[in-house]
């Protein structure tokens, strides 16, 4: 345990504080293990998988046990305690809802000369659920990644999750994978589970895209198969930053910023204050409740307007807004991959049951990326329809743009059609 860090921030030092507040990049060594992991499963499949599964916590796995039978979903299912299984359930359902009010439609544009296009969004035909495993088993994981492609129309959801002692995910994930109506279930993990997802063996299918949180190994993992499939982005180190004024709940706050650090000793939970007697009270309180895990900042910052300035600068995972005129505050933020606001927001609710996606970007990447949603698995096209009055009008522009390039062909294949026009008339 790190003891908790305080730092004073005045005009012009926003972003020299706000890098100190960022992961630092993946080692060299562990891209290096990850690119041979992903050479070794690419190479050999199946056999490369159990041996990582014997290797990672599950010395008797076996080759038959890669793909998880949906009798053993369902039975894990029906073993769940009631208040569990009702509280996947209407996870699911909120996730669900706002999905589903989200989700992209088609967009048909008559445009000015004439031409026709239809932006249609098409999801893709496959998926990968990463769900971590490790310390703990993580359902509500499952239910993030997979509810928006079941949203979007993805036709196949695979679910891959590290296996046990016992050679099988933990039972609340294939519970989990039961009620989400998810039949395709793979008990491995790592980076050799995205490496399986992205390549394929002889019982794992590839797939198109591949989404989760996960360690730095699967993030790297993710990195490096980019391309060959879609991503839904790199999920580092969990953060959050909250402002607070003299209005806030010093405990509440205390124990959100607890919440964020026992994500892991890498996490960084920033609380950032205009008044000192804030700061005291919140690190106080927090002595008083637990030991945090991960890195904790107290920021004082000369204005509020600086802490909104340090949230813009860093970008952060999640963002809580605990002030007075948190509504407004909040309509100003541009930078953070989901935004908390007022006295009863906690950040654990948007990880559980506020419906919003705790899949969500780190590090820095919420200045260009987005939460995981029915999106990430659709992609656009556009099927385009070119009528005569277009074909008169747009030629011209497109011969002297082809001639421009050194593309002879790409004129003489638009020539083609307006000879073709003009020759019908």
């Amino acid at each position: 345990m790190t003891p908790p860090r305080h730092a004073r921030l005045e005009a012009g030092g926003v972003d020299a504080l706000a890098a100190t507040l960022r992961p630092a990049p993946v080692a060299e060594d562990i891209s290096d293990v990850v690119a041979g992991i992903l050479a070794d499963v690419r190479d050999r499949g199946d056999a490369a998988l159990v041996d990582d599964a014997r290797r990672f916590g599950s010395p008797g796995f076996d080759i038959a046990q890669l793909r998880v039978d949906r009798s053993a979903c369902n039975a894990a299912a029906a073993a769940l305690p009631g208040d569990l299984r009702a509280a996947i359930l209407e996870a699911a359902a909120q996730v669900r809802a706002l999905a589903e009010a989200t989700l992209p439609g088609d967009r048909e544009v008559t445009m000015p000369h004439g031409q026709r296009i239809t932006v249609r969004s098409v999801p893709v035909d496959s998926a990968g659920c990463y769900v971590p495993g490790g310390r703990a088993a993580y359902p509500s994981s499952l239910v993030m990644a997979a509810v928006p492609a079941q949203v979007a129309g993805v036709d196949r959801i695979a679910a891959v999750s590290p296996p046990g002692p016992d050679g099988r995910p933990n039972t609340v994930i294939l519970a989990t994978a039961s009620l989400l109506g998810i039949d395709e279930v793979y008990a491995v993990g790592g980076a050799a589970a995205i490496a399986a997802l992205a390549h394929g063996t002889d019982t794992v299918r590839p797939v198109a895209v591949i989404t989760g949180p996960g360690s730095s190994w699967v993030q790297e993992a993710k990195r490096q198969v980019t391309g060959v499939v879609g991503i839904d982005g790199f999920a580092g180190p969990s953060e959050v930053m909250v402002i607070a004024d003299a209005t806030a709940d010093a405990r509440a706050i205390a124990l959100d910023l607890l919440a964020q650090a026992e994500h892991g000793p890498d996490s960084v939970a920033v609380l950032a204050a205009v008044e000192l007697e804030v700061i005291r009270a919140v690190e106080a309180a927090m002595d008083a409740e637990g030991t945090p895990i991960g890195a904790v900042v107290f920021v004082e910052c000369a204005t509020l307007p600086l802490a909104v300035e340090l949230a813009e600068a860093m970008a952060p995972e999640h963002l809580e807004i605990c002030t007075r005129d948190a509504a407004a505050l909040a309509s100003g933020v541009r930078r953070s991959g989901a935004v908390f606001v007022g006295a009863h927001c906690a950040t654990a609710y948007g990880d559980y049951v506020a419906g919003s996606n705790h899949v969500l970007p780190t590090g820095g990447a919420a200045r260009f990326a987005s939460a995981l949603g029915p999106a990430t698995y659709l992609r656009r096209m556009s099927v385009v329809e070119m009528t005569d009055p277009a074909v008169r009008a747009l030629t011209p522009h497109l011969e002297a743009l082809a001639g421009a390039e050194g593309f002879v062909m790409h004129a003489r294949s638009a020539t083609a059609r307006l000879q073709a026009i003009e020759g019908g008339e």
